[in-house]
């Protein structure tokens, strides 16, 4: 079984047109599918009756609780062994679920959609298009449209992936980390038509700490001390250079260092260097004692 979900928020047109078009596109695969809806507390004027279709399936938010929230409850209702992540502002085309299922039958454990001609504002193009810069050469992405959020996954692969907060736009990197088979489809983006994108200026600077969160927990998250360790050795080498040089002119030019500001900046660099360094090392006893309590 395929299950389908599909979170969304104050989208009561789309919704009916879009259970219509996965209706139809199922239909001409002859597999069976479930189609799960998540509402995340719209404030619109949606129903429950406003569409009758079969296997469908509705759970709702009594206030926002955000996309990852949603994802979850979805993912943890869902019944098939194939996933299947959409949006439900109509910018996915159902039609496109049979280059998904095609990849998958040909042993891909996650297919990530693609939209090479996107029908989004300006706003939005530039910050994807920066963002997978950043991804392809940071975090070594396969993928060219990461922030895709049409895409179909084997449900194994959400094993040891827990679903907060915004890190489910990583989560195909996840499953290329853990070494599952990844594919891309190119996928129609089509014009949003009816409702409000819930994209704004704001989403741009948290995804700008989304991708540094990402950045930590999936290059660093076993080795915290190599990030940690890096950046205090910096700061900590910083303060003792800045603090080598004042010895030198005291001791060789007799320089007073009561009125050198920069005295102040090196002791404080190189502090601020062992603390950074001392937590880099209370995480690998973390990760340490974890480790050692997953074998016993």
């Amino acid at each position: 079984m395929i299950s389908i979900l599909i979170p969304f928020y104050n989208e009561e047109k789309n919704i009916p047109i879009l259970l219509e078009e996965i209706e139809i596109a199922m239909k001409k695969e002859q597999e069976e599918c479930e189609t799960i809806l998540v509402n995340d507390g719209s404030i619109d004027k949606f129903q429950v009756s406003s569409f009758k279709f079969q296997n469908t399936r509705l759970f709702t938010h009594k206030k926002r609780m955000g996309k990852g929230e949603a994802l979850r409850t979805g993912v943890k209702n869902a019944q098939g062994d194939i996933i299947v992540f959409m949006d439900g502002d109509l910018q996915d085309d159902p039609a496109d679920l049979h280059l998904f299922i095609k990849k998958i039958q040909n042993g891909a454990d996650l297919v990530n959609g693609a939209r090479t001609k996107r029908k989004d504002s300006l706003l939005i193009k530039m910050y994807s298009f920066f963002a997978n810069i950043i991804l392809r050469n940071i975090l070594h992405s396969p993928f060219t449209d990461i922030n895709c959020g049409f895409k179909m996954f084997k449900k194994e692969t959400l094993d040891d992936f827990p679903l907060y907060g915004n890190n489910f736009r990583f989560f195909p990197l996840s499953v290329y980390y853990r070494g599952f088979q990844v594919d891309e489809v190119s996928v129609n983006n089509r014009k949003r038509t009816n409702g409000v994108s819930k994209f704004g200026s704001s989403k741009v600077f948290m995804g700008i700490l989304d991708m540094i969160s990402a950045y930590f927990v999936y290059i660093f998250a076993e080795r915290p001390l190599h990030f940690f360790g890096m950046i205090g050795g910096i700061l900590f080498s910083g303060g003792f250079v800045i603090s080598l040089y004042l010895a030198f002119e005291r001791i060789i030019f007799n320089v007073l260092l009561y009125r050198r500001p920069l005295l102040q900046l090196g002791i404080v660099l190189i502090i601020v260097g062992i603390q950074i360094v001392m937590t880099g090392l209370i995480g690998e006893l973390i990760v340490y004692f974890d480790k050692r309590r997953k074998l016993t």
